[in-house]
């Protein structure tokens, strides 16, 4: 089991730069990678960001390129969303997920399990 917790969401005026933060506690040697998503209500989660353990970054969601970066800390198994630029429409709650290994016809990859309960970005104009 691998417990996720989020932090550093708040209110920020368009244009404005927020950090949030996940720390990731718990069976943390099995996992494979860890993600960001955002859910806005009565929308689909959707994948903001993703990365292997080793820090390759394997994916980035077209809407924040160029205006948002992920990064972890292994020390302090902290995931780190850092957005700038920030636009109205990235008013979410957004949360981090820790994935891990699974096969699908052969293929190995990532399977997102493990999700937090998620920090409210608020982006005002």
């Amino acid at each position: 089991q691998v417990h996720l917790k989020e932090s550093g969401g708040g209110s920020v005026q368009a244009g404005g730069s927020l950090t949030v933060s996940c720390t990731a506690s718990g069976d943390i040697g099995n996992t494979c990678g860890m993600a960001w998503y955002r859910q806005v209500p009565g929308k689909e989660r959707e994948q903001v960001f993703a990365i292997k353990k080793d820090g390759t970054i394997t994916f980035v969601a077209d809407f924040v390129k160029g205006r948002f970066t992920i990064s972890q800390d292994k020390d302090t198994n902290t995931l780190y969303l850092k957005m700038t630029n920030l636009r109205t429409d990235d008013t979410a709650a957004y949360s981090c997920a820790a994935g891990v290994p699974d096969l699908y016809r052969g293929v190995p990859y990532c399977e997102f399990i493990y999700y937090g309960q998620g920090t409210q970005v608020i982006v005002s104009s």
